[in-house]
């Protein structure tokens, strides 16, 4: 598809009335907006998300359009988008969260430098805001400590990542080229699937800059979202399904820069983890065969993959044995919550 805007925006929509039009007008509210796009994939809606895209798509023709498809998950809304997408880069947005005014001019006057160059910039990636309903001090995720601001930096290039610190989706606006060559297609009806998202591409990104800007706006907190803790609990196969299609696009030692292979065992520790503590935090035997059955997953994979995961000091302090270990467990992810407010 032809290139025709530098930036698309890919908004996910199921049932999103009460939130859609914020979203969309944080997207177009730059001082020139002639070439963004926003694709907003209504995904078989049962309320009125669909007129909603459609009033948005009268109002600013040429910008913003609206698809419609029967329900196939947030995983399917992306990849519709993705194939979509006109853009030279694409970054998706949830129809709950928005973006920054001024984040915004920051972002463009990046990418708009790219345009025309012959070997334009692979991944740009901003800081996020843990947007949660009723916490007045909003945490921040900056790569600060990663990632030195405003240069072009390859993999080998990154410092060291904190033990919870990694590039989520929220994080990341792709060359929309480099979507495409890793053909990565997201399961369809399955939660959780921005991990793979702001992972699988990753051997395709050569070259990346960071921007010390909070751009994204994670809105949670609402009732019944997919990060609630009881939520993710009911969704632990889901989460185990996310970590398989992670640990298959995980490319072995030595056939990656140094520094991608680091960053990808160091993120795919996490998502291990977090699948882990809500298998633990169920308090349900059967989850604890699961999580079992997740690590030995990894081991038959790839042991070398298994290795460089469970060494990592998260993987180890989730592995922890017996009762007093899942007790030890919930303890820190409780504490953790109530600090950062993730979910």
């Amino acid at each position: 598809m032809q290139e025709k805007k530098t930036l698309t925006f890919v908004v996910p929509a199921y049932n999103m009335t009460e939130y859609l039009e914020r979203c969309v007008s944080s997207l177009i509210a730059a001082k020139r907006n002639d070439d963004i796009e926003v694709l907003i994939v209504d995904d078989g809606s049962s309320d009125g998300t669909l007129d909603m895209a459609k009033t948005f798509e009268s109002r600013h023709p040429g910008i913003v359009r609206a698809i419609h498809q029967e329900n196939k998950g947030h995983g399917g809304a992306v990849n519709t988008g993705i194939a979509a997408a006109s853009g030279m880069y694409v970054k998706v947005v949830d129809a709950d969260d928005w973006v920054g005014p001024e984040s915004l001019e920051q972002v463009l006057a990046v990418l708009r430098d790219e345009v025309g160059k012959d070997d334009p910039l692979d991944m740009l990636v901003t800081n996020y805001v843990y947007d949660k309903v009723g916490k007045r001090n909003k945490h921040v995720v900056n790569f600060r400590h990663a990632m030195e601001p405003g240069k072009r930096l390859t993999w080998d290039d990154l410092g060291h990542f904190g033990l919870t610190e990694y590039i989520l989706m929220h994080a990341l606006i792709y060359r929309t080229a480099v979507v495409r060559e890793s053909k990565m297609q997201l399961p369809e009806h399955t939660f959780y699937v921005d991990f793979i998202y702001a992972y699988q591409p990753f051997p395709w990104v050569k070259s990346l800059q960071y921007l010390d800007t909070p751009f994204y706006h994670y809105f949670i907190g609402r009732d019944g979202q997919s990060v609630q803790t009881d939520v993710m609990i009911r969704r632990v196969d889901q989460l185990r399904l996310v970590n398989q299609c992670m640990v298959r696009a995980t490319p072995e030692r030595g056939t990656v820069p140094d520094g991608l292979y680091r960053y990808m065992i160091h993120f795919l520790a996490i998502e291990s983890s977090v699948a882990s503590v809500f298998m633990i935090l169920s308090r349900d035997p059967a989850n604890y065969e699961k999580k079992k059955a997740l690590w030995a997953d990894i081991k038959a994979y790839s042991p070398t993959i298994y290795k460089d995961v469970r060494k990592k000091a998260m993987s180890r302090a989730l592995n922890l044995h017996g009762s007093l270990g899942r007790f030890v467990i919930r303890k820190g992810y409780f504490v953790a919550e109530h600090v950062v407010g993730f979910n």
